[in-house]
């Protein structure tokens, strides 16, 4: 790498994939799906983000299989939903900007609600986050959704989407498997972390071979859980190799575990009083009011907060690694991207200026508005997420 700053507004690049530039809206959760289909403001949502100056918008969190959804919101694929996925991907492109799809599957935090039964994991617990017990996943329910993730990526491709997110972090399905203290598995999907990112690695295998090798797969994981006995960093770097090894366009470092720290992937306030009063029923609503603060603990938000893991990632690997947790400021962009990071992925500061990157490519401002207040996480439940603070830009955003 030369002395000088990199431009994060010039072009960049992910396998083939070509971007007007370095900065992304990462995949966090919009609930703007109703039914599991691509609403209206889904739509209007990523086409906000790529007219704002974006080079990739990540539309998040699309569930492969019809257990592995927590929110009725949330996108399922399915053959029906194509061509709604398709309006969004032209929208997204006539506005200049490419488009992912994040891929997952919330394995045993799933709502019994939202899916109808039990909820599938690495191994039988009660979880908390649900209010219910999962139930072990077979081999055969194991192949079942290693297919489910083959066939959204070809979905997916097929709807227009530039790239897909396969989701290994975060707790969801695939980060069970990887974590220690959840797997607690015997057979040859558990035990050593060679067993534990067996099913993972399957995933991204299959993946592979039905979209072809010139599709951008990117790969979503933690650097920590964030809890004892919880995937670190040292697997974490191993799982980033075998990642790349096994055909990983690029990867997007994170942390957190949905069912045990919610907010660790974010920091800053836990807006209880205003989360509570979105929910839909009066036992979710006051449930969540007095006891919202151990189910969602409060961490403490600093600038930048996953670098030092990040960076570990980066190290190990050759493939194009993306940054995300914390970046508020031009200066942050520009530091990132000259060390070595080729996408700075932004989530609640496009949520409250969806045109913050174009704005800073211009010279018209240095930082984000945003503060980590994570009041637009109650906007979730309330029809979408958006911010409702008009007095950090004079306007609404979202």
């Amino acid at each position: 790498m030369s002395g000088g700053t990199v431009d994060p507004f010039a072009p960049a690049r992910l396998g083939g994939l070509v971007l007007r530039n370095h900065l992304a809206r990462t995949a966090a959760f919009e609930g703007m799906s109703p039914g599991g289909a691509p609403g209206d403001a889904l739509v209007e949502h990523h086409r906000s983000m790529a007219r704002g100056g974006v080079g990739l918008t990540t539309v998040a969190y699309c569930s492969v299989s019809p257990e592995g959804r927590t929110y009725p919101t949330q996108l399922l694929m399915r053959e029906e939903i194509v061509p709604g996925l398709r309006r969004l991907t032209d929208a997204v492109h006539a506005e200049g900007a490419a488009a992912a799809l994040q891929l997952g599957h919330c394995g045993d935090f799933a709502s019994p609600r939202a899916i109808g039964g039990r909820s599938l994991g690495p191994s039988r617990r009660f979880v908390t986050y649900a209010l219910s017990w999962s139930r072990r996943m077979t081999a055969e329910d194991i192949a079942r959704v290693t297919g489910d993730f083959a066939r959204a990526a070809l979905r997916a491709r097929e709807a227009g989407f530039d790239a897909v997110e396969l989701h290994f972090g975060h707790g969801y399905l695939l980060s069970q498997f990887l974590c220690p203290a959840i797997n607690r598995r015997r057979d040859g999907f558990g035990g050593d972390l060679a067993g534990r990112m067996r099913f993972p690695l399957e995933v991204l295998r299959a993946v592979r071979a039905a979209v072809g090798p010139d599709f951008a797969v990117c790969c979503k994981l933690n650097t920590e859980d964030g809890f004892a006995g919880g995937l670190g960093i040292d697997e974490a770097v191993e799982f980033a190799g075998a990642l790349e090894r096994e055909g990983a366009t690029a990867l997007v470092p994170s942390g957190g575990f949905v069912s045990r720290n919610p907010l660790y992937m974010l920091r800053g306030d836990v807006p209880v009083r205003e989360m509570a009063a979105a929910q839909p029923g009066i036992a979710a609503r006051v449930g969540l009011r007095f006891f919202g603060r151990l189910f969602v603990p409060h961490v403490r938000y600093s600038d930048l907060f996953f670098l030092e893991g990040a960076r570990r990632i980066r190290e190990a690997v050759a493939i194009p690694v993306a940054y995300v947790g914390g970046v508020r400021t031009r200066a942050q962009i520009e530091s990132l991207v000259t060390e070595g990071f080729t996408l700075v992925a932004l989530g609640r500061p496009l949520i409250a200026e969806p045109d913050l990157v174009a704005r800073m490519a211009r010279g018209e401002t240095d930082r984000s508005a945003c503060e980590p207040c994570n009041l637009c996480l109650a906007e979730m439940d309330r029809g979408g997420v958006r911010c409702p603070r008009e007095d950090l830009t004079g306007r609404r955003c979202g």
